[in-house]
């Protein structure tokens, strides 16, 4: 088994989902105190990987100017988060990927530290987030071994995230300390109220 370390992960920062709440605009490109979400999520998570992906399915020239690769979803019609995972899985040429989401902009700065030590306390095949009341499904970090099963899952049909991860051995991370770090932009007031808190990475 590989063992996780910043120098075997890539970030992948979803950019890919319809924002349907939000009168369908990326909310990668929503600005947040005079900045676009992305970089945000860019700047707390640059220190913390190897490399990173963007994962988004619409305005790939805005995204590709920040100088990362950008994927796009296999699938058509906006399958969810899940069809970024495997995007990226795809494309990373790391042994781990670490998600995250673009609307959540207070990136704990040791994400990926806590996810990795997940694995190995728990001797887990992936870990995931825990805020200390709720999983956070999305902030995850998994083998690229793991891709097959999730093509296998997603080829199915199928599209629960929890219901993937329960086929495999997943470790809680727990950021209870931090849970506000998971505070995410889905609608216009989500983000006065963001812009008013200064929630930044």
């Amino acid at each position: 088994m590989i063992t996780p370390e910043k120098n075997n992960i890539t970030a992948v920062i979803l950019a890919g989902g319809r924002g349907s709440r939000l009168g369908g605009q990326d909310k990668g490109m929503l600005e947040l105190n005079g900045r676009p979400l992305i970089e945000h999520i860019l700047d707390a998570v640059k220190p913390q990987v190897k490399t990173v992906i963007i994962n988004a399915n619409r305005n790939h020239q805005f995204y590709a100017g920040y100088g990362y690769p950008v994927v796009s979803d296999d699938m058509t019609n906006f399958q969810g988060p899940l069809a970024g995972f495997a995007a990226a899985l795809s494309a990373c040429n790391t042994s781990f990927v670490m998600t995250l989401p673009c609307d959540g902009p207070s990136v704990p700065v040791d994400l990926a530290a806590r996810l990795c030590k997940a694995i190995i306390d728990n001797e887990a095949e992936l870990a995931v987030a825990h805020d200390g009341k709720r999983l956070q499904p999305v902030y995850a970090l998994i083998p690229r071994s793991l891709l097959a099963s999730l093509l296998t899952f997603l080829n199915a049909g199928d599209r629960k995230i929890d219901l993937w991860y329960s086929q495999h051995k997943v470790a809680l991370a727990d950021f209870s300390d931090v849970m506000n770090s998971f505070f995410n932009i889905n609608t216009e007031k989500d983000r006065r109220l963001a812009t008013k808190q200064e929630i930044s990475a």
